[in-house]
């Protein structure tokens, strides 16, 4: 199947008990029985036919062995976490949400279990971090918010060499962009909320796994910890990934003109994004990826001038989030990773007036008359 029928025919795509071509909201938190241990499901922690509809259609579409689903992005990111046992050593994208920096220096942190963030789109950098008790390479491609670029199969090649589990978030691209687990990671994890849902209405994280022995490990964690995600939300997420591919699509049509837009306005400096023939990892992206998605950032003179801009916007949404059909925009640096310090944020170059935009589906002309419209008055004051 080709990646557009796979979202639509991925997993279960019909129900087996009444043939209904929507799967049915299984709103049940306990199944009847034969008899003793004999039963399909059991208990709905352990497993639902809702959720398991997406969890096959997930896994379907990463190319991988089996899915979970979890109550959201974080919940996803700790249960993979917790395959690791203290003493363990992590290596992690630098550019990395500040929710997964924040959980891995203040939480799984008092559990015994060590981190080191260093820039993966250099490799060298990789290889100089790991140690004896070294588990995990644990990767986003592209990041957030600077949109940098991890060469996937590369860091694979040096996982496989020194026995590492590869984990990638691949929240940014989505399976219809990009396969990780084809290109030799273990672990793939997604933010549902974000693209996958796409409509600004459901919490969710999946996480598909490459062989079977890790899937049992991740049940066995899904099942023990019970961050489960709930009938009527995987219901909203298989109805979401079946208008993924028309939605990047057209997200990225649109996000190629306000690039263009943005790249030559005496107001903005930086540009971010992974289509700019000059974009750091640009070529490699192309190598990795069918498409640079719906992700922008950009800077302005100051904190003080962005503030202006994002307060002035009609059709950009201030929000945290990104990847819904409406527009959003936030300021990293006081929103998505204000929980990262200040001076370990300018290290990584998310300065006070980087703007960062999450390109929707309204026509792009409008989005870019709003954005010219505040950044000539900023320009003003």
């Amino acid at each position: 199947m080709r990646k557009k029928t796979k979202l639509i025919h991925g997993g279960t795509s019909q129900d087996p008990y009444t043939g209904a071509v929507s799967t049915p909201i299984y709103q049940a938190s306990t199944f009847k029985q034969n008899g003793v241990g004999n039963f399909k499901y059991e208990y709905a922690r352990t497993g639902n036919p809702t959720r398991e509809s997406l969890e096959k259609l997930i896994a379907d579409l990463e190319g991988g062995e089996r899915g979970f689903a979890f109550g959201s992005g974080m919940a996803a990111i700790s249960a993979v976490t917790k395959l690791f046992s203290a003493g363990t050593h992590l290596i992690i994208t630098d550019d990395v949400y500040g929710g997964t920096f924040r959980i891995m220096t203040k939480v799984f942190n008092r559990f015994g279990i060590e981190t080191t963030f260093v820039d993966t789109s250099n490799v060298k950098a990789i290889e100089e971090a790991i140690r004896p008790n070294t588990k995990a390479i644990y990767v986003e491609t592209p990041t957030n918010p600077l949109l940098k670029i991890t060469d996937i199969k590369e860091v694979s090649e040096i996982a496989a060499k020194h026995d590492l589990l590869f984990i990638v978030d691949n929240t940014f691209s989505t399976p219809f962009w990009q396969n990780p687990l084809l290109l030799g990671a273990h672990i793939v994890i997604h933010s549902a909320t974000k693209y996958l849902g796409g409509h600004s209405d459901v919490v969710a994280g999946l996480v598909v796994v490459k062989d079977k022995q890790l899937g049992e490990e991740l049940h066995f964690i899904q099942n023990s910890t019970g961050g489960i995600l709930g009938p009527q939300d995987s219901w909203l997420l298989i109805r979401g990934i079946k208008t993924l591919g028309v939605r990047m699509q057209e997200i990225e049509h649109n996000t190629n003109k306000i690039v263009e837009f943005l790249t030559k306005h005496p107001a903005v400096g930086k540009v971010y994004y992974p289509g700019l023939l000059h974009h750091p990892g640009h070529h490699i992206h192309r190598m990795q990826a069918t498409g640079f998605g719906g992700m922008v950032s950009f800077t302005v003179e100051s904190e003080k001038v962005a503030l202006a801009i994002v307060s002035k916007l009609k059709y950009f949404t201030l929000a945290e989030s990104l990847g819904a059909v409406e527009s959003l925009i936030s300021i990293p640096a006081l929103m998505t990773h204000a929980s990262i310090p200040r001076d370990r944020r300018l290290e990584l170059g998310i300065e006070d007036g980087l703007i960062r935009i999450s390109v929707g589906l309204e026509d792009a002309a409008d989005l870019i008359e709003d954005l010219d419209r505040v950044l000539q008055l900023s320009a003003v004051e």
